[in-house]
């Protein structure tokens, strides 16, 4: 077993109505590569995983977003869902967490409807990312360049589509976050 991201600290921001294999394959693959990882989330206590349509699993949320900085984590992961990013846009605190990775140059993955929490941060523009393909109007609208590609990485931010694209998406996502702070990443979201 190799343990690149030993040492490392890992946010997972979610909120209800996260992809449950979105959060948990990662998730798991974080912790295997040797991370510590941290669901973070609006909501305290559990939160309200969804496969699909249906009802999933609950998961406890280690660290209440009113008490988490991004400062004490070395890169972030975001997962999709249709009702989880949506939440999280919807949240300035949420917002700023994201943004305060992106400013310091951490990376950062998001995957299926989860650019859109990066839309909302201000960090598409000028970059390229793939997202679920129903959103890549409000990607590109925010003047990202959408592709359709199992996993896209641009300075640091790592996109996938959808749970078919996991095992790609997580192979990226470790060797990102092993990599640690990225430049283009912060360039990126300058402005805010």
């Amino acid at each position: 077993m190799s343990l690149e991201l030993e040492q490392k600290r890992v946010a997972i921001l979610a909120a209800d109505g996260f992809e449950q294999v979105e959060l948990e394959k990662p998730m798991k693959a974080l912790e295997e590569a040797g991370a510590t990882v941290s669901i973070v989330s609006p909501k305290k206590g559990k939160i309200q995983g969804m496969n699909h349509a249906d009802k999933g699993d609950q998961f406890d949320v280690d660290l209440p977003l009113e008490h988490a900085n991004a400062e004490d984590f070395d890169a972030l992961l975001i997962p999709g869902g249709l009702m989880n990013p949506d939440e999280l846009r919807s949240t300035p605190a949420a917002v700023d967490f994201v943004r305060a990775f992106a400013q310091a140059g951490k990376p950062i993955a998001a995957i299926c409807h989860a650019p859109w929490v990066l839309i909302e941060a201000g960090l598409v523009k000028g970059r390229r990312l793939t997202s679920w393909p129903a959103i890549q109007s409000d990607i590109k609208n925010a003047g990202g360049q959408w592709v359709d590609e199992e996993v896209v990485v641009d300075n640091g931010l790592v996109t996938s589509r959808k749970p078919a694209d996991i095992p790609a998406f997580n192979a990226k996502v470790i060797e990102e976050f092993a990599e640690g702070r990225h430049a283009g990443m912060a360039a990126g979201a300058r402005g805010f």
